[in-house]
């Protein structure tokens, strides 16, 4: 296929999936080891700042989800490239997965707090410390919600990359532009 001829997604659809996925790393990466044992043995969340980063940077992809899928209502249609049927699926399934992650990994770690009593401290000093509505349901008592978060943190970068690899196989092996539709396209001379 032709590179000038390959289909894109459009700038805003690019800058969301781009940005959510900087986010998702840098989140993960400067992740907070041990959180919940700091947190019980009375450290002040707002004292560190991984905490307050890997938070805040949290926040910013559930928000970032959010408009996104507002933005996959309203957007020009999505590129087309054929492909064979199942690829198309796991495409789809490994899409749907990543958005459903985006979605519940921000809630877990809402539910970890609240359930825990630990406070949501983001930068600006923007801080909630009491999250009643979680801490008195019946939802905070159906599991670590903590440990929830982490599997799910590790899910999502597993994904993540096997998206990037397979992005990465299309290509480099089958040359068919899928890669290039989230690419910003190349300045012509």
């Amino acid at each position: 296929m032709n590179q000038q001829s390959t289909p894109r997604y459009d700038a805003i659809s690019r800058a969301f999936h781009w940005l959510t996925a900087i986010a998702v790393v840098i989140a993960f990466t400067i992740g907070p080891e041990h959180f919940g044992r700091l947190m019980r043995d009375g450290v002040d969340p707002a004292t560190m700042s991984d905490v307050v980063w890997h938070e805040s940077l949290g926040v910013l992809v559930f928000v970032l989800t959010l408009l996104r899928l507002l933005w996959v209502a309203a957007r020009p249609a999505a590129p087309q490239i054929p492909m064979a049927p199942k690829m198309q699926l796991m495409a789809k399934l490994a899409h749907l997965a990543l958005w459903a992650l985006m979605l519940a990994l921000p809630i877990s770690a809402l539910l970890a707090l609240g359930s825990e009593g630990h406070p949501l401290t983001l930068l600006g000093g923007v801080r909630v410390d009491q999250m009643p509505l979680i801490a008195n349901s019946a939802l905070a008592k159906l599991a670590d919600w903590g440990d929830v978060h982490g599997f799910l943190g590790d899910a999502i970068l597993w994904l993540a990359g096997l998206h990037a690899a397979a992005a990465i196989y299309h290509h480099v092996m089958l040359k068919d532009g899928v890669l290039l539709t989230m690419l910003p396209p190349r300045k012509t001379r």
